[in-house]
């Protein structure tokens, strides 16, 4: 199934269009897109990753003025999802299909996704017919192949794989430091993949560019190494080596992100022993120093109430950097949490925002 599904996917490196480059006012720094997607074609790569809600809904309408309106239908490959946030019943899916297709400026998708799912928004899917819709859609045309991207145990993707003949591609997060995580379960998920014959795309190679600014401890750990490449680039590797990985998505948000990963996928060489030995010990440190696992998805900002920058807030808090605070939040502050819990049930990494934000108020603003 695997060689049928990707056949068209002419390198590995897909380009995420989730953390595109923003001006100072905050709007989509078109310019340098349309750069970054010259770069990217040019070195024979053609698989792109969109969403509804990416970038605040403005990720589509990117794709279309940076891409699809500039090239060929044929020279591209498009992916977009089916985010829960935005249907509430059967009917109302496929009209947001048909405004994504006019938004990105296409008449099909390669690939369409259902898009996050875990247990609970599973049951929403169902109750939709949302795969059911996918597969009409398919037949029509519209959709080349259906797939899933999921955020839950490995016990949950066998029973989805089980019930969803339709799927034909699974969307993981796995990366190095998440390998062996008994939350994220990257391995296990995997390796039912693996079991199911269903081929993979990774997401968060870079753990939301975390394995890229590392603990200087783990970056001591990479800096004994010969020919020593790029922290992302053994991140991207480690995924790479994986059999059964047919895309590796990157969300890349500047030039040099873009030509750096060029580098690493034009000739991938697979890790040598030293370069597995140090992966090993830079996913041992990063375990022992308990960062926040905050992948800066921004899904949490686009339903706060208040506008709480929280992806900025765990990153301060990670970099145990006192000083930058007050910059990052001076227009709102952590102890501004209204508590709704809002930002949690969207959270992919399933974690406790509200109690990382009431321990961020306490260590930051407890002198004020």
């Amino acid at each position: 199934m695997s060689d049928e599904v990707f056949r068209s996917v002419s390198k590995k490196l897909g380009l995420g269009c989730m953390r595109f480059p923003l001006t100072s006012d905050g709007a989509i720094d078109i310019e340098t897109v349309k750069k970054m997607v010259d770069l990217f074609i040019k070195e024979g790569f053609n698989y792109f990753d969109t969403a509804h809600g990416y970038l605040n809904g403005r990720s589509e309408g990117a794709v279309k003025e940076a891409l699809t309106s500039r090239y060929p239908r044929e020279s591209y490959l498009l992916a977009d999802k089916l985010s829960n946030g935005f249907f509430k019943k059967e009917e109302d899916i496929r009209p947001l299909f048909e405004s994504q297709l006019a938004q990105c400026g296409v008449g099909y998708f390669d690939y369409y996704l259902m898009h996050a799912l875990d247990g609970e928004s599973y049951k929403k899917y169902c109750s939709t017919n949302a795969f059911t819709v996918a597969s009409r859609l398919k037949e029509e045309g519209k959709i080349r192949h259906v797939g899933m991207s999921f955020h839950d145990s490995a016990d949950v993707l066998r029973k989805i794989l089980s019930e969803q003949k339709v799927i034909e591609f699974v969307q993981l997060q796995i990366n190095y430091a998440d390998w062996e995580d008994e939350k994220v379960q990257s391995r296990l998920c995997y390796e039912t993949c693996v079991e199911f014959g269903c081929p993979v795309i990774v997401m968060e190679p870079v753990k939301g560019g975390n394995l890229s600014s590392l603990h200087p401890e783990a970056e001591a750990v990479f800096n004994t190494l010969e020919d020593r490449g790029s922290n992302a680039s053994y991140a991207l590797r480690f995924v790479n080596d994986l059999e059964n990985v047919k895309v590796i998505l990157s969300g890349m948000s500047s030039m040099e992100q873009v030509e750096d990963n060029i580098k690493t996928f034009k000739a991938p060489k697979p890790l040598d022993e030293n370069e597995k030995d140090a992966i090993r010990k830079a996913a041992q440190i990063i375990k022992r120093e308990g960062s926040i696992a905050c992948t800066k998805c921004n899904y949490c900002t686009e339903v706060c109430p208040v506008d709480m920058p929280i992806p900025s807030i765990f990153a301060v808090m990670n970099r145990r950097d006192e000083r930058s605070y007050d910059e990052i939040t001076h227009k709102v502050k952590a102890s501004a949490c209204l508590k709704c819990g809002k930002c949690e049930k969207t959270c992919p990494q399933h974690l406790p925002i509200r109690r990382y934000l009431e321990q961020a108020a306490f260590r930051y603003e407890k002198a004020n």
